[in-house]
């Protein structure tokens, strides 16, 4: 029998963020996630989907011809047949990302792939699920994300980006704005003011084209 994912929906569009933010990008999204973060953004693939074969997925990937893949849920990790097919990406030559919750191992996780590492803040309501083990795994090719909701927020992710030296240990260290909860602009002012080495990031296909399913 063939291994499976159980896949929300796979498609091809512009990188709302990362370092490849704007970049056509095909990506497949996997169906489930053992967390509830407050601001969750695709809360239609907590559930449903559809059964597919790893080769049915690779073939649609490679329908659209990219150079780009994003691996995103849910949490794609939540699913063991998420690492042979982040392996199987790889092997096609693309250049593979991986969205994950941060509250699972990372380890088995292909090389070549980079890792977009979630920490989670107090104001996800999901703080307490962090693997802080997984800091010890991050190498360059990889992306540490914080989503600040307040100024709490933002204080405890410097803490962190100080305590773990996470911009020594991966390649970006990215803070996005709660789209509802803290203005751009305000969370902008901070890193400028601390002199912080990250990236702010904006979440483009936000401003785009409002979280719509597909884009």
């Amino acid at each position: 029998m063939q291994d499976t994912l159980r896949i929300t929906e796979v498609f091809y569009s512009l990188q709302g963020e990362t370092r490849t933010a704007g970049l056509p990008t095909v990506f497949v999204r996997l169906t489930g996630c053992p967390l509830r973060c407050q601001y969750c953004d695709s809360a239609y693939a907590f559930s449903g989907g559809t059964v597919r074969t790893l080769d049915d997925i690779l073939e649609q990937v490679a329908s659209y011809r990219p150079r780009y893949v994003c691996v995103t849920g849910g949490e794609p990790l939540a699913q063991p047949n998420a690492i042979p097919l982040l392996k199987q990406l790889c092997d096609a030559g693309y250049e593979v990302s991986l969205e994950t919750s941060g509250a699972l191992d990372i380890s088995a996780v292909d090389p070549r792939v980079s890792r977009v590492v979630d920490l989670k803040t107090p104001g996800s309501k999901e703080a307490h699920r962090n693997r802080y083990e997984n800091i010890e795994l991050l190498t360059f090719n990889d992306q540490v994300k914080f989503v600040i909701c307040s100024r709490e927020d933002y204080d405890w992710a410097v803490s962190k980006l100080i305590q773990y030296g996470l911009d020594q240990r991966a390649g970006e260290v990215l803070l996005s704005p709660s789209h509802h909860d803290l203005s751009a602009r305000e969370l902008a002012d901070w890193v400028v003011a601390d002199n912080l080495p990250v990236r702010l990031q904006l979440q483009l296909h936000k401003y785009l084209w409002n979280d719509e399913p597909g884009r």
